[in-house]
């Protein structure tokens, strides 16, 4: 009898360290996946807001101008989140304890 439960002992410890690898391994797996989607992320917006700001540049005849206009566009922006960052914050903060403090 003691060495059944010996067995089933050695055999749940089994289970839960591959259970452990399992969801290490898939948390590992899910953030390398979301890191190389937001390189790609930010190789897209990036080439986007060139090909803008030579869209604008060549309806000005001056890409200099379009990469100003696309400048000057981010930093409204973020002056506009510098000025609202607290009410933004408290909006997202509210949002997640909503959404945490809901019963499934």
């Amino acid at each position: 009898m003691l060495d059944l439960l010996k067995d089933y002992a050695l055999k749940r410890v089994d289970l839960l360290k591959m259970e452990a690898t399992e969801k290490g391994v898939l948390t590992v797996s899910t953030i390398i996946l979301s890191v190389v989607m937001a390189v790609f992320a930010l190789f897209f917006l990036i080439l986007l807001n060139i090909g803008i700001a030579l869209l604008i540049g060549s309806a000005l005849d001056s890409n200099a101008y379009g990469f100003l206009i696309v400048a000057g566009f981010y930093l409204l922006i973020m002056l506009i989140l510098v000025f609202a960052g607290k009410s933004i914050k408290d909006m997202i903060s509210n949002k997640l304890i909503k959404m945490f403090n809901t019963p499934d």
